[in-house]
């Protein structure tokens, strides 16, 4: 089966079904989706995605991406890109949980990130993890407890915070880090039609500039953030119970 979603008018979207585990099998299809800002969807869209199995999205933007302000407290934490210029909106059948992951009250934090050029790339991940747990954890919480069915999760370009999740969604599954961060440089190419309907530049080679200057690469930044991670105890350390972990286990891989 192909991870590729092919839905109209979603961005940088696929199943994190079909990767391969430690211990020789793969993880589940239709379990859970990773996309991008979904402003673009159309009816036909949403109608595929409920087709698919998709029950519930979980939007990680922060409240002023979803319904823009004039004060902009992501702009002045400088953790995101884009702002929604509409509400959002799910069809019937499909439930919407808001689970801001980013933290933007805490700018000296986002100050340290952006002044050391982490952001917009997996070399703030480990940084994130150290600070945030308690905001990992509520997002891991939010999936595990969603209603039956498909789980879509999103932020604006679906490649850093959306990555952050799937990683320790396909860790928690046991998916190899290599598995794990192809996944995520998937997200590099994925990501340009999305850039080009908004109008907004590629960051893909400023990204890289960045990375090459620290003699590492995107993949390379994401097996470091996994080394020596033990996922399953730094989600019961930040709050997540034994079950909700057993649960998120078992729609990915179909085991406790």
């Amino acid at each position: 089966m192909s991870r590729t979603v092919p839905w109209e008018g979603f961005h940088n979207t696929r199943d994190l079904g079909g990767l391969p585990t430690a211990a020789g099998g793969t993880t589940r299809h239709g379990a859970f989706f990773r996309a991008a800002d979904l402003r673009f969807v159309t009816d036909a869209g949403w109608a595929q995605a409920r087709e698919a199995g998709v029950r519930t999205v979980i939007d990680l933007r922060n409240p002023d991406e979803i319904r823009p302000t004039a004060d902009a407290p992501t702009a002045l934490a400088g953790s995101a890109q884009f702002a929604a210029a509409t509400g959002p909106a799910t069809p019937p059948g499909i439930d919407r949980v808001e689970v801001p992951l980013d933290d933007i009250d805490d700018l000296e934090f986002w100050r340290y990130v952006n002044g050391e050029r982490l952001n917009a790339t997996p070399l703030y991940y480990r940084v994130f993890l150290d600070r945030k747990a308690e905001r990992c954890a509520a997002v891991m919480i939010a999936i595990a407890r969603s209603a039956p069915g498909g789980v879509l999760f999103h932020c604006g370009g679906g490649r850093d915070r959306t990555g952050l999740i799937a990683l320790l969604l396909l860790a928690l599954a046991d998916a190899t880090p290599d598995a794990i961060a192809a996944d995520y440089d998937l997200s590099a190419e994925a990501v340009k039609p999305l850039y080009a309907a908004m109008g907004a530049e590629d960051q893909g080679p400023v990204i890289a500039a960045v990375l090459a200057e620290r003699g590492t690469t995107t993949a390379a930044a994401v097996r470091d953030t996994l080394d020596g991670l033990d996922v399953e105890r730094y989600l019961l350390d930040a709050g997540v119970a034994h079950e909700d972990l057993a649960e998120i286990r078992h729609r990915l891989t179909n085991r406790d």
